[in-house]
């Protein structure tokens, strides 16, 4: 049996000698490690060839400088390149490998660097007649190997939620460290209101339940899969790629560094480093050995239901850092199988999830996978069947199941001047007063255990505010902003709907009569056809809240909410 020479470059790092130790289990294979310090590699690749099935050697080398030497006297098959950061970096390695004959493949992360991998390598690579793959890793390979099994046949995704949160304990390198303190803080691209946006990267932190982890505080990080996964997809509304830390003191310390940056009070945090990895040998003691990844998709399935699937990893044991190893180790055996035509591109698409989950089987890493889903939207339980179908069309197109995510017009605000009204205000988030605003509206709908949930959005312009919309065991319907609850005696005449305030809670506690405010909220088609929305809220003693009104309409693209077909990203 002829052996296939893989030469791992970084093999000595937090991911690369994990990433040894696991195809050294793999039959036919030559496995060289390198490291920039020769003695590291020798003694790794002695610890590891007592145990395995393969050939294992270690040799120094600094890829920078000696690389297409070593290649030359090598003669890999494959290159994998373990090194990081890929921040910033070049294609030096790739092209190199390409050059040489081998096949190549990287665990970048780096969004840059993985959305031009394909342009400057793809002529090359097709050439040689060689497979050059880029981002082998949690992301974006095993995040959109995620995405494409949940959402197998949907008809649209609105929305989709991607969340890593490692383990406390978990070995940290200098490489993962300088890749996030190179975007925190800075611009990052985010999909959302169905187009690329921007936003700050470990700045906006919210909290999210994690299957068989509970509740982590998360924020957005940079990676690829917004501008991949946007466009290729078709995603009507929002993609969310959010990471945390488990040490609460490390997340805010990260998002205050985030936040100074942002306001042009620190410039370079390269320097920060070494600091930050001491610091981790007491913020990591209270923490755990446990980390995970989830992955959630929204919108219609193949029978137009609405449907919200999870995906979810556990890595206990502190294995989380063989996780992003997986994808790597899934494309080296996709590539002896012959599974994998010749170019170079993102390594999204290129893997399965079945492929990488195959991956998992030696270690305490498990996922778990579960949908929910309602033939019907929030105002459609509420209202019921008949009552729904009466209504005028927008409302209809609005409030159904398979209506539009997004919507765009324009509004007006009127505010009142009292300093509670401004203080109110402010804990909801609702935006100051002005006429002819530019508005978009989202409204995402969510399949949920306890019932349909609807999360809405408004965006005037450029001032947003959220809200949760749901049934009660009841049937009554309720709205939710922070810590304040509305019951809406939700009513439907002449083909429209009054939405008045019938009773309010804060922080779950209701309040008396007396203290509710009263809500005059109207929708309704205007005579063009349009949505149109009139929302006035005034308080007892205090007077005018707020006045907003406006029109809306789908937003172009989005009007054909129920057909067509969702391109998968190995047919992209």
């Amino acid at each position: 049996m002829t052996t296939k020479r893989v030469l791992l470059i970084g093999g000595t790092g937090v991911f690369g000698q994990r990433l040894a130790r696991h195809l050294a289990g793999m039959d036919g294979l030559d496995l060289t490690i390198t490291s920039r310090n020769e003695a590291k590699a020798r003694v790794l690749a002695d610890s590891i060839a007592t145990v395995a099935t393969t050939t294992v050697q270690g040799i120094g080398l600094d890829h920078r400088r000696d690389l297409d030497a070593a290649l030359a006297k090598l003669s890999p098959w494959l290159v994998i390149d373990a090194s990081g950061p890929f921040q910033g970096a070049s294609y030096d390695v790739p092209r190199a490998a390409l050059t040489a004959g081998a096949h190549v493949v990287d665990l970048a992360d780096a969004r840059d660097y993985i959305l031009g991998f394909g342009p400057a390598l793809d002529s090359l690579a097709h050439e040689r007649g060689l497979v050059a793959l880029a981002g082998a890793s949690s992301t974006p390979a095993l995040s959109c190997a995620a995405v494409t099994a949940l959402t197998e046949g949907w008809r649209r995704i609105d929305t989709l939620d991607i969340t890593i949160t490692p383990g406390g304990r978990s070995e940290v390198g200098e490489a993962v460290i300088a890749a996030i303190l190179s975007y925190a803080g800075r611009s990052i691209p985010i999909w959302r209101e169905g187009e690329l946006q921007e936003t700050y990267g470990w700045v906006d932190g919210r909290r999210v339940t994690m299957p068989r982890l509970g509740s982590r505080r998360v924020a957005a990080v940079e990676t690829v899969d917004a501008q991949w996964l946007g466009l290729r997809l078709d995603v009507r509304s929002r993609i969310a790629f959010q990471a945390g830390l488990e040490s609460p003191i490390e997340q805010f310390g990260i998002g205050m560094l985030a936040r100074l940056r942002r306001v042009g009070w620190l410039g370079e945090l390269k320097p920060l480093i070494p600091a930050l990895l001491a610091g981790r040998k007491l913020t990591r003691l209270p923490t755990s050995d446990r980390g995970g990844m989830l992955v959630e998709a929204t919108g219609l399935d193949a029978n137009g239901q609405l449907r919200t699937a999870r995906w979810s990893l556990l890595a206990e044991q502190g294995q989380g850092p063989q996780v992003p190893t997986l994808p790597t180790a899934a494309a080296l055996r996709a590539l002896l199988a012959g599974q994998i035509a010749p170019g170079a591109r993102p390594a999204a698409g290129a893997l399965t999830l079945a492929a990488i989950e195959a991956e998992m089987t030696p270690y305490a890493i498990s996922t778990h996978s579960e949908t929910t889903s309602h033939d019907e939207a929030v105002f459609e339980a509420a209202l019921g069947k008949a009552t729904f179908a009466a209504l005028a069309a927008p409302l209809q197109a609005l409030h159904g199941r398979n209506g539009p995510a997004v919507w765009r017009g324009r509004s007006e605000i009127e505010t009142g001047s009292g300093f509670i009204a401004r203080l109110l205000r402010k804990v909801v988030g609702q935006p100051p007063a002005g006429r002819d605003i530019p508005l978009t509206f989202s409204i995402e709908r969510i399949a949920s255990p306890s019932g349909p949930a609807e999360i809405w959005t408004r965006n005037f312009g450029g001032a947003r505010f959220s809200s949760r919309l749901s049934t009660d065991a009841k049937g009554e319907l309720w709205e939710t902003f922070g810590p304040l609850s509305f019951r809406l005696g939700l009513a439907a005449r002449g083909g429209g709907i009054e939405l008045p305030v019938a009773t309010m809670r804060c922080l779950g506690l209701p309040l008396p009569s007396f203290l509710q405010p009263k809500s005059e909220a109207r929708e309704y088609a205007d005579a063009e056809g349009r949505f149109h929305f009139d929302v006035k809220l005034t308080l007892p003693f205090i007077g005018l809240l707020t006045h907003y009104k406006g029109w809306l309409l789908p937003a172009r693209g989005h009007l054909d909410s129920d057909e067509g077909r969702i391109e998968r990203l190995d047919g992209a």
